[in-house]
């Protein structure tokens, strides 16, 4: 077995906030059929490869996105990671574009733009993500597994491993990074394949 750690990054699928463009982050919004389609759908791309086990943020948008994708696919989901939930956006949660909104961005950050006042800092979500993907790493050398999580953590720990930007992750598509003694590769972004993209340990 290589001892590389393959992730399958998978974001849930659609809530109605997502429908609305409204801000989620801890709000425990849960999947509608649109979503449920999403998490079904997933799993015949997934089937292209082959997947150890499962594990997902405790949320519950992302816990039926990893049971649809564990059922339809024969594996178990052995955690619920709170490590993996979705940033804390504070004031700015169930809000969407205007000036309520505007009023709460502040700058700075990995993106530049930092966020909302109050919300939790970029980086600490990013130190987070990273954080649980090594330690699966560490705890399972050469496993293949699927995270099911939220779009700013995995795209928050993506541009910390890789330190380049990185587009928003779409609901329920495949992003497929590596974990490795070199450091990191990522391989798909969005279920678009890449010519691999290094980087050095983190």
């Amino acid at each position: 077995m290589s001892s590389a750690t393959t992730f399958a990054l998978v974001r849930h699928g659609q809530t109605e906030w997502n429908a609305l463009m409204r801000i989620q982050g801890r709000s425990d919004i849960p999947l509608n059929e649109t979503g449920r389609g999403q998490a079904i759908a997933a799993v015949g791309t997934l089937s292209s490869y082959d997947w150890d086990f499962v594990v997902s943020s405790p949320l519950s948008r992302a816990a039926e996105t990893a049971d649809l994708i564990a059922d339809g696919l024969g594996l178990s989901v052995t955690q619920r990671m709170p490590a993996l939930v979705e940033r804390d956006y504070g004031l700015a949660e169930g809000l969407s574009a205007g000036a309520e909104l505007d009023a709460l961005r502040e700058p700075g950050g990995l993106t530049g733009n930092g966020g909302f006042r109050g919300a939790e800092p970029e980086d600490d979500v990013a130190d987070r993500g990273v954080d649980a993907l090594r330690m699966l790493a560490s705890d399972y050398p050469g496993a293949r597994i699927i995270v099911v999580s939220h779009g700013t953590l995995i795209r928050l720990s993506l541009i910390r491993i890789l330190d380049r930007p990185i587009p928003t992750i779409v609901n329920a598509a495949l992003t497929v990074a590596q974990s490795g003694p070199d450091g990191w590769t990522l391989d798909v972004l969005n279920g678009d394949i890449l010519e691999p993209v290094f980087a050095g340990p983190v």
